[in-house]
């Protein structure tokens, strides 16, 4: 069971997908008692059932959708955002007719033909939501690497002439990574998010969507006019997003 659900889920790991589930039931709390779309007039106990049935089936189809676009990678634009969008819409398409049929038999609705592609934007902008928030959720944890006596991953990735460097920083490029590291640079093929995964074991933090830094990297932080920037031991200036900020600020970092 533990792999079905990890080949189905858009995370890398169980508790991932754990998280996911949790806010679509939320999701469905939420919309039961606020009796959301025009459910008002069912009864309570119908309603709920109705809502956390579809909110759980959604979700399981949502991730099984999404890893097309997150892990495998085939469809992806480079931008998670508009990939979100992308993968919302394609798994709300066929969903929307299970959400018409759901209808009519436990809310005993009769939505004619023509008001599915109302009931198709109803269920797109729940679906865009959900994926929006399990994004934020992950792209937070994600970006925080820790300390640990074992060695990360990712310096099996370093180039030879790289080997044995400390990792100062990962800068996205393209489809590449620029290493920056106390031996010089170089660049890599491969996703910043996948980087990120595999610097557990340095400390450090993603402070851009396109950079991760280690935390005895930075020779200094300032901030002025709204926005922060690091220094770096080679003198590399990393811009820190407003995504971010708020997460350095709790560990000191500006």
């Amino acid at each position: 069971m533990k792999a079905l659900l990890l080949r189905l889920m858009p995370h890398d790991d169980l508790g991932g997908w754990v998280r996911g589930f949790l806010v679509a039931q939320f999701a469905g709390l939420f919309l039961t008692f606020s009796s959301a779309f025009g459910t008002g007039d069912t009864p309570l106990l119908r309603r709920l059932g109705y809502w956390m049935l579809v909110m759980a089936v959604g979700y399981v189809w949502g991730a099984f959708v999404s890893s097309a676009f997150f892990r495998v990678g085939r469809w992806r634009t480079g931008n998670p955002w508009f990939d979100a969008v992308l993968a919302s819409l394609v798994m709300s398409v066929p969903f929307t007719l299970v959400v018409w049929a759901t209808n009519r038999a436990v809310l005993g609705s009769n939505i004619p033909v023509a008001g599915i592609p109302i009931l198709f934007g109803y269920v797109l902008l729940v679906s865009v939501a959900l994926t929006a928030i399990n994004m934020l959720i992950e792209n937070r944890r994600a970006a925080v690497t820790s300390a640990s006596p074992e060695p990360p991953k990712f310096l099996e990735r370093l180039p030879l002439k790289l080997r044995g460097a400390e990792v100062w920083a990962v800068e996205a490029e393209d489809h590449y990574l620029r290493l920056h590291t106390s031996k010089g640079q170089d660049l890599i093929l491969l996703r910043l998010a996948d980087a990120v995964a595999e610097l557990q074991g340095i400390e450090g933090l993603q402070v851009h969507r396109s950079w991760w830094v280690a935390r005895d990297a930075i020779t200094d932080a300032k901030r002025g006019d709204g926005r922060a920037t690091l220094t770096l031991k080679d003198g590399a200036e990393v811009p820190v997003s407003r995504t971010y900020a708020g997460l350095l600020r709790e560990r000191g970092w500006i």
